[in-house]
């Protein structure tokens, strides 16, 4: 049987490729102003969008390296060498202590920057989690507790991001705010279903339309217990986030560089390349990622019974809800449900995996970015007395497919515009 295994990660490649800070940035780069250029950029492609700026104004343009400064911060592992802009290393998606120094000293360069200079922010998901500020009164363990929490409630990030941006001093549009003397331009590579440019690192810089009363919504409906000091902050007017027409928007522009929908259209047009018929799920996919997987699962075995060949795409980002004490992300779980789903049928293979090359894990590097099955999975699976569904049921996908050998490893990306899911039937 032909091993498709080279072309799914080809397909997953375009994707990655068409979404890269070194592709996508120097075209929408603004002019150099009269003052400095202030560079604040979150997320985890930070640290090369910064250092693509760097080689257009310092290289193309020849800027003035004085005027040029800012902080990147990243997450572990995804830092790159710059000249000008310092590179912060930090938590995702749990925050640690290095966001929490990194977002005061991001507040602190938006506050210095004056009318005749540019204020930078390069944005990139996984900018939420990158730059920690726990509003006023709440502490920086009672913020980690309560993102814990809601990364095991299967809460979508919208919700997520709803919750945190009324809870910090940066999210929300708070950084403008902060840096409002200043021309402000923002630049994004999308990681959110829609691309709402309010819920991208937890729109620093735009107007936010969710409300307080939004995200005591959303702790009531997924049950979440809260320290009394969050809750007494979820009831602060102080803690509204910013809406249209405050100040701090007045000298604001924003930009999208890359989205998933670009991405997975680059992932379609690899597939029809080499002569497969297409079913394009869509780029802005929710859901909980086993049952998303059964319903694509039932796709495949019906092209498969009508003997197509056809390639099942989707983007989007799936969510679980941990009930389990194992290992894995959304795209290993969703995996994981169709290597049972699809046990009998060895001509069907297929990969799921985060364009940032980390799906879930513990903040490392090195954690797996997804999954990949196929024949060869579902024999290692037969030959070793694996069961699918007691894996699920304890949230441990990892462990699964480290069992049969099909954790897909690719570092880190540079770069994030959501989940990818390829299934090949032939």
């Amino acid at each position: 049987m032909t091993d498709r295994r080279p072309l799914l990660r080809a397909i997953f490649d375009a994707a990655v490729a068409a979404a890269h800070p070194d592709v996508v940035l120097a075209a929408h780069l603004p002019a150099p102003p009269q003052g400095r250029i202030i560079c604040l950029a979150a997320g985890k492609g930070a640290a090369a969008m910064a250092a693509a700026a760097e080689r257009h104004y310092l290289d193309t343009l020849d800027f003035d390296p004085a005027r040029l400064t800012g902080i990147a911060t990243t997450r572990h592992g995804h830092g790159v060498p710059t000249r000008r802009i310092r590179v912060i290393e930090a938590g995702h998606p749990m925050p640690d202590e290095a966001g929490l120094k990194a977002a005061d000293g991001t507040l602190a360069l938006a506050a210095e920057a004056g009318p005749d200079d540019l204020m930078l922010v390069l944005l990139s998901g996984g900018g939420s989690a990158n730059w920690i500020a726990p509003a006023d009164g709440v502490t920086f363990s009672q913020k980690q507790q309560l993102t814990r929490a809601l990364l095991r409630s299967g809460a979508p990030i919208g919700d997520i991001n709803t919750i945190r941006k009324h809870l910090s001093r940066i999210k929300g549009g708070r950084l403008a705010r902060a840096g409002q003397r200043a021309k402000i331009v923002t630049l994004a590579i999308s990681d959110v279903p829609h691309d709402d440019p309010s819920a991208i690192a937890s729109g620093p810089t735009v107007p936010d339309p969710t409300t307080l009363a939004d995200a005591r919504a959303i702790i009531a409906k997924y049950k979440l217990a809260l320290d009394p000091a969050v809750a007494r902050a979820l009831d602060n007017p102080n803690n509204e986030s910013c809406k249209p027409g405050d100040a701090a928007f007045a000298r604001t522009s924003f930009v999208l560089l890359a989205r998933p929908r670009a991405s997975l259209d680059a992932a379609v047009a690899r597939a029809k390349e080499v002569g497969y018929d297409v079913i394009d799920l869509g780029a802005d996919l929710e859901g909980e990622a086993r049952e998303v997987a059964a319903d694509h699962a039932k796709l495949a075995l019906s092209a498969r019974a009508q003997g197509r060949r056809v390639a099942i795409l989707s983007g989007g980002e799936l969510t679980v809800t941990v009930t389990g004490n194992g290992r894995g992300g959304p795209n290993q779980e969703y995996a994981l449900a169709l290597a049972g789903l699809l046990k009998d049928t060895p001509d069907v293979a297929a990969l799921a995996g985060d364009t940032d090359g980390a799906d879930g894990g513990g903040g490392s590097a090195s954690d797996p970015a997804g999954a990949i099955i196929d024949g060869a999975t579902i024999a290692a699976m037969h030959a070793q007395g694996l069961d699918p569904q007691a894996y699920l049921a304890n949230n441990d996908a990892t462990g699964f497919f480290a069992a049969t050998g099909d954790l897909l490893q690719t570092g880190p990306t540079l770069t994030n515009v959501n989940d990818v899911r390829v299934i090949l039937v032939d």
